[in-house]
């Protein structure tokens, strides 16, 4: 509440902008976030030690620099999907009987900066666990040698990072929409529900190459392979199938305006 404080227009007795209101909120989430290191720690090393525990010991991945580069854009979309998933489908399931957050629903404020401070915030969090991976993957295995003889350019991967952050907002659209009409228990349940037949079905357990031919139809139109297969395709440049943005771009717009949806019905249930 600092931030709105010290607000040009608060102080001459105009309502805060909306940039004022989404800042605030993205301030207090992250606050809220690091109030529990042991979550954040955990989150930001899963993918790491996923890759360390089940692709590391593959000589046959880490000796083919390509396939490595796979792993790695497959294994950090994977950890996206987790973060977004079951910290804001159960995350807001639990706000929502906090009395703090109760409280703020009350606010004049409306659904767009809370749910674009969600955003930011997962997305800052996931970066931060990005991070690990693709260092591991460095000094580990010859992931970096295409980038390091010239065969990729160096792009790659910095455009990858915010691909990957980009391709996970999906996600958390779902986690949000989640979030807002089930109770934490029940959230828990769906939660779980939801993520490992999207994380199979988008080739993030077992390389979609592998897939029969009627599953790989199904996977082509879920918005995990969308994902999946466009990190893959900016890291890599192993190429991507024709559907894979338009795929995306709808799944992102239809669980956006679900999470709106889901968001304004909780507000109308709860402080009409």
């Amino acid at each position: 509440m600092t931030i709105l404080q010290t607000d040009p227009a608060r102080s001459a007795g105009q309502p805060p902008s909306l940039f004022a209101l989404t800042k605030a909120h993205t301030t207090a989430q992250i606050r809220e976030q690091l109030r529990i290191p042991i979550a954040v720690i955990s989150s930001a090393i899963f993918p790491t030690m996923t890759f360390l525990f089940f692709i590391l010991p593959q000589e046959s991945i880490t000796d083919n620099p390509f396939a490595v580069l796979m792993a790695l854009a497959q294994l950090a979309m994977f950890g996206v999907l987790s973060a977004f998933l079951f910290g804001y489908g159960i995350g807001v399931a639990e706000d929502r009987a906090n009395p703090w957050t109760t409280y703020l629903r009350t606010l004049p404020v409306g659904a767009l900066p809370p749910t674009v401070a969600r955003a930011v915030t997962a997305m800052l969090f996931s970066f931060i666990a990005l991070l690990p991976l693709f260092l591991i993957g460095a000094l580990l295995t010859r992931a970096f040698e295409p980038f390091t003889d010239g065969s990729l350019p160096w792009w790659r991967i910095p455009a990858t990072i915010v691909v990957l952050l980009l391709a996970g907002l999906p996600f958390l659209f779902l986690g949000l929409t989640i979030g807002y009409l089930c109770t934490s228990k029940v959230a828990i349940a769906v939660v779980q529900v939801v993520f490992f037949p999207l994380a199979f079905v988008g080739g993030m357990l077992l390389p979609p190459m592998m897939f029969p031919g009627w599953l790989n139809v199904i996977s082509l139109v879920t918005p995990t392979r969308a994902a999946r297969d466009l990190s893959v395709e900016v890291l890599s440049g192993s190429g991507m199938h024709v559907s894979t943005l338009p795929v995306l771009l709808a799944w992102t717009l239809v669980f956006g305006v679900l999470a709106l949806w889901a968001n304004k019905r909780d507000q109308g249930r709860r402080f009409r």
